[in-house]
């Protein structure tokens, strides 16, 4: 076997590789006796074809079946004298050639780039943050308010307030497809509905007529409402006021703590906002670790490799909203992201010799069940399914890569507040 190896441009590699006829015909031969052991023909006795006969019927069909497969394994031959790693799939083309001549083929792929991480040039900001007293009391405050009841009031409706609606939507006075409805409850200042309609529902008494004349943002997820001035026929049937519950044992033995009352609560709530700070604080240094990762190691990504992304990404968006036009060039710079940090990690993990210990995984799982009624349970269902272990198997993973970069990177503390680092920009 002879192989040549060209670079075309970038990552694409163009390979030839030749067969000599000799082992071609070799292997027909080899299958075309095996053939005569077992074939049936009309006239023939079992076994008792002549060979002449078997090379006649079957010798071209034979001879394709050794080219295609000699074609497959010799390919892989060749990678491996060559030392090249594919990106993806070869597009595998036969020469033009007589039938005395030897097997010609070409095979275009792309290979893996060769990749020398850096990482001592990543700034990494590691969060400092303490859970108060007070980010605790507005934490209980906000399951107060979760817990309130309804009722009626007889004033003007205010913030805060819920209003319970009919309501008739109109875009150049015609009714639009599901623009009308009965008995919806809207609560004023909780920013669920388009800009203007819970602020225009404000000082409404019961039974009370109102048009609200208002515009759909132009970004609003259904395309043909986007942007679009729209008025909203508007009768109140019902203002309630909310009621919110005392916090004392009553209330902690409500939110399921039997034994111990307000303390016991107090400390699950704290424990629940640790568990999700500490959450929310290594998925922002994990961001920042693949975000430097990315800057810092620029390299040519195969192309096959992004296209292969681009679809896998479209076809996650299909599924989240069916019927949106959907344009590859609007995935492609996510897509090279992912397909470069995806390298990158698998070239850490293998120049660094990063593995997972069974008790990391066996700690991750158990954190999140932790937030589960029947953590146990939860545990057990993790265990039980693969998949869904795999999947934890591979956080860890970069969990572990997270640390050793860290390891290696610029590291500075940066203090905030619960409620900054939880709710920034807010």
């Amino acid at each position: 076997m002879q192989v040549s190896v060209e670079t075309t441009s970038g990552l694409e590699r163009r390979m030839t590789v030749e067969i000599p006829k000799a082992d071609i015909d070799q292997e027909v031969q080899k299958r075309l006796k095996s053939l005569a052991g077992k074939a049936r023909l009309s006239g023939f006795r079992p076994g008792k074809v002549p060979f002449s006969v078997i090379q006649k019927r079957y010798g071209g069909q034979v001879q394709q079946e050794v080219i295609g497969d000699v074609m497959q394994s010799s390919f892989y031959e060749a990678l491996t004298q060559e030392k090249l790693i594919p990106a993806g799939r070869p597009q595998i083309e036969p020469t033009e050639q007589s039938e005395e001549s030897d097997l010609q083929y070409i095979a275009t792929f792309e290979v893996l780039p060769e990749i020398s991480v850096s990482v001592d040039s990543i700034a990494v900001e590691e969060p400092q943050v303490e859970i108060s007293d007070e980010d605790i009391d507005k934490m209980i405050e906000v399951i107060r308010k979760q817990q309130n009841e309804w009722e009626p009031v007889e004033r003007e409706a205010q913030d805060g307030d819920q209003v319970t609606i009919d309501f008739t939507g109109k875009i150049d006075g015609e009714v639009f497809p599901g623009g009308s409805g009965e008995g919806m409850s809207v609560v004023i200042g909780s920013g669920r509905m388009i800009k203007g309609f819970e602020e225009g529902l404000a000082g409404c008494k019961t039974d009370e007529q109102k048009t609200l004349s208002l515009q759909f943002p132009e970004q609003y997820h259904a395309a043909d409402l986007a942007g679009k001035p729209v008025e909203f026929d508007i009768t109140v049937k019902k203002v309630e006021q909310a009621v919110l519950p005392e916090i004392n044992d009553e209330f902690a033995a409500k939110m399921g703590v039997t034994e111990g009352g307000l303390v016991v609560f107090r400390e699950q709530v704290k424990a629940n906002m640790q568990r999700e700070l500490d959450q929310n604080k290594r998925s922002k240094l994990k961001q920042q670790v693949m975000d430097g990762l990315y800057e810092h190691n620029k390299f040519d990504v195969p192309k096959v490799m992004v296209e292969n992304e681009i679809q896998a990404l479209m076809q996650q968006a299909g599924q989240q909203a069916p019927g949106m036009e959907l344009k590859s060039e609007n995935f492609e710079e996510q897509a090279r992201r992912r397909v470069a940090i995806g390298l990158i990690l698998s070239e850490v993990v293998k120049q660094h010799n990063i593995k997972v210990s069974p008790t990391k995984v066996r700690e991750m799982v158990e954190n999140l069940a932790a937030g589960y009624e029947m953590p146990d349970e939860v545990v057990k269902y993790y265990y039980s399914n693969k998949e869904r272990l795999q999947e934890v198997e591979n956080f860890a993973l970069e969990d572990e890569i997270v640390n050793w970069v860290m390891s290696q990177a610029k590291v500075s503390p940066k203090s905030s507040s619960f409620d900054e680092f939880m709710n920034p920009g807010r």
